[in-house]
This record gives C-alpha cells, sequence and structure tokens, in this order.
C-alpha cells in the first residue's frame, strides 16, 4: 500500500491519483458564476439553471443537487441583515408600520433575489469540490441504511 497526494499533510490510500479540489477556490469560483473547475466558463445560462457542461473545461455542471439549500442561506442571511438595519432604524428614527414596510419589504425582496444566484453557484462549488451528488466517480448512494424491521415483532 503506497500514500500518494500532491499535498504534503493529506496522505491517500489509494491505486489512483486523485487531484485535491480546493473548498474555498470552488466556492470562491461558484459565488462569481464562474465554473468551479477552471474559473473561466459560466455556470449559469439563466438566472438559476446551470449550464449542462463549461464552455472552457467541459466539466458537466448539470449533476448538482444544491435542492433547498440555497434559498436556507439566503433566508437566514437577509433575516440578520433586515432585523438588525430594522432595530437599528427604530433606534435612530421612529416610524410607522407603513414606513417600515415601504422600506423593509423591497429591500427584503430585492436583496434576496440579488443573493440567491450567487449562494447557489457556492453551493454548487462546494458540492464539487467535496465531489457529491454526480461530482465524483462514485455512485450517490444513503452513507447509512436503517436496518429492516423485525417482522416476527
Amino acid at each position: 500500500m503506497q500514500a500518494t497526494g500532491g499535498n504534503p499533510e493529506t496522505i491517500h490510500f489509494e491505486q489512483t491519483e486523485r487531484v485535491e479540489r480546493s473548498v474555498g477556490r470552488s466556492i470562491k469560483r461558484g459565488l462569481l458564476n464562474a465554473c468551479p473547475a477552471c474559473g473561466s466558463g459560466r455556470l449559469f445560462g439563466r438566472f438559476l439553471k446551470a449550464v449542462p457542461s463549461c464552455a472552457s473545461c467541459g466539466e458537466q455542471l448539470d449533476r448538482h443537487a444544491a435542492d433547498d439549500f440555497p434559498p436556507y442561506i439566503v433566508v437566514t442571511i437577509m433575516g440578520h441583515l433586515v432585523i438588525a438595519g430594522f432595530m437599528a432604524m427604530e433606534m435612530i428614527l421612529p416610524l410607522s408600520n407603513w414606513g417600515h414596510l415601504a422600506i423593509w419589504v423591497p429591500i427584503t425582496i430585492l436583496g434576496s433575489l440579488a443573493l440567491l444566484q450567487p449562494v447557489k453557484g457556492g453551493v454548487i462549488g462546494l458540492q464539487w469540490a467535496l465531489r457529491m451528488h454526480g461530482f465524483g466517480d462514485h455512485e450517490d448512494k444513503p452513507e447509512d441504511i436503517l436496518p429492516t424491521g423485525d417482522p416476527a415483532a
């Protein structure tokens, strides 16, 4: 058994050479709407629709399974920003409920729409770097299989 790996701190006991994928760099490229593999091709063809494959390097990008994770992140970020802004404005300039609605509803909607695509790109970059959901050389299957129930019980 031979240890392989490019980084002296990372040791892989495998028969094949496995290229390391930087998580931070991949997330950053995804946030910037670039291919997480090469950084030069576009990640999205439409607002939230990933391109089938990168035009520069050919990496297949439509296998991701971002699902509901990007909206959860956006809701968390916008919730903190809007609540902090609301509370700060209430301390400085007390407004009526209608005044706050006129300010904070548009900020929430526009901020959420502005954050959704970069956050989804970051999640796709994370999945690519960690070889999740079709980006690796293995089939996606559950990590833990629950035991079947006892038929005698």
